[in-house]
Order: structure tokens, then sequence, then C-alpha cells
């Protein structure tokens, strides 16, 4: 039995979002070809997600130096531990499905908080004489990314910075089976944007039978 995180960071749901609807369709898709597995939703919309503040970087240079954990402030004490728990649950699965729209060449802050959370030295990666090492190795990830234009090829793909960033930072922790679905261009192509999201629906239930 593997467990999947389905990590969505759109503040609508799949009824509005063209992101969120392929999700749907992937996951929906996914559940029915693996019924023994698990599938953990993380709405980043809802969850609690500490931002590494002064708080969690004053928490965790007490804890290096040796001081224990309740010797931290009440503040520090939540940050750091809620931050822990999202590290240690992402490191535990063993697949990821990300869902995001493209807002401003990029993904929404929500999902940046998210990686910061998991990009931990010691236990997503380790820092060696040659370089840091990623340790999540032989896991994958899908990335599910909506877009009014088109920025998956062609000259836009220079400003895209959504899908191409999130690839480096799971190479980064180890993770390089990294493959994207993008419904692109409904803003664009207005006129063909119901055939664009019906074609990645029909690619996201395709690609779940065999991720």
């Amino acid at each position: 039995m593997s467990t999947v995180l389905y990590i969505t960071a759109h503040p609508h749901d799949h009824q509005t979002s063209v992101s969120m609807a392929v999700g749907k369709a992937f996951v929906d898709s996914y559940r029915e070809a693996n019924p023994q597995d698990e599938v953990i939703h993380l709405d980043l919309y809802n969850l609690n997600i500490p931002h590494i503040d002064a708080d969690v970087f004053s928490g965790w240079g007490k804890l290096r130096s040796g001081s224990e954990f309740s010797a931290l402030s009440a503040e520090e004490q939540a940050k750091v531990a809620r931050l822990n728990e999202l590290s240690d649950q992402f490191a535990a699965a063993d697949k990821y499905v990300f869902v995001s729209p493209m807002w401003n060449f990029s993904f929404p802050p929500v999902l940046k908080a998210y990686i910061d959370s998991f990009c931990v030295a010691g236990k997503t990666f380790r820092y060696t004489e040659s370089g840091p090492v990623g340790l999540l190795g032989g896991k994958k990830a899908l990335h599910i990314q909506a877009s009014g234009g088109i920025y998956s090829e062609g000259p836009a793909a220079e400003v895209e910075n959504g899908h191409r960033y999130l690839r480096t930072v799971l190479g980064f922790v180890g993770i390089t089976d990294v493959q994207a679905i993008f419904a692109e261009g409904m803003n664009a192509f207005p006129d063909k944007a119901q055939a664009i999201k019906e074609a990645a629906i029909a690619k996201a239930v395709e690609a779940a039978k065999s991720f």
C-alpha cells in the first residue's frame, strides 16, 4: 500500500477552478485504480502552515544549542511542532500530487509556505562534503497546473516559474520522477477553453492509472 499526498493550492473547488477539476479527475481515477492506497488531501488554504519567522528561527536555535523543547516559548513550540508534523508527513509519503493555478508566472504563496515546511536538513535532504543530497529518492510526483496562456512551451516558457521551481525543489529533496499535466490557454483561446479543460481531464484520468 502506498500513501499519496494530494496537495491543492487553490481557494476554489473543482466546480470553479480548472486545475482543481483536473486534480479531482486524477485523484478519483487513481482511487479507482488503487483502492488499497491511502490518499490524503492537504487543502493548503485550510491547513495550518506556519511561516518561517522569528519565532521559528528562535525555536530552532534553542533546540540546536541543546535546550529542551519545553524551554521554547508557547509560540515557538506551536510553530516548530507543527512544522515537524508537516515535514514528517511529507517524508513518510510515497507519492505526491500538487495542484495549483499559475498566478503571476508562479503559484499561490501558500504553496511556497508548504514547500518551506518540508525542506528540512536531516529529514528530506542532508549536507555532505560534496554538497546537499536529497533523501527522498525513489518517490514520484505529479504537478497539475492551469494557466490562462501557454507557458509549457514556446517563448513564454522562459517566464514560467511555477512548475520549474516545484520540479527543482523536488529534485533537491531527491524526487526526480516529476510528471506534469498542463491545462493552459483558456484565456488566450476562450473559444477552445472547454475543449482544453476536457482534454486535460482526460489526460489526468489516464495518467492516474499508471501513477
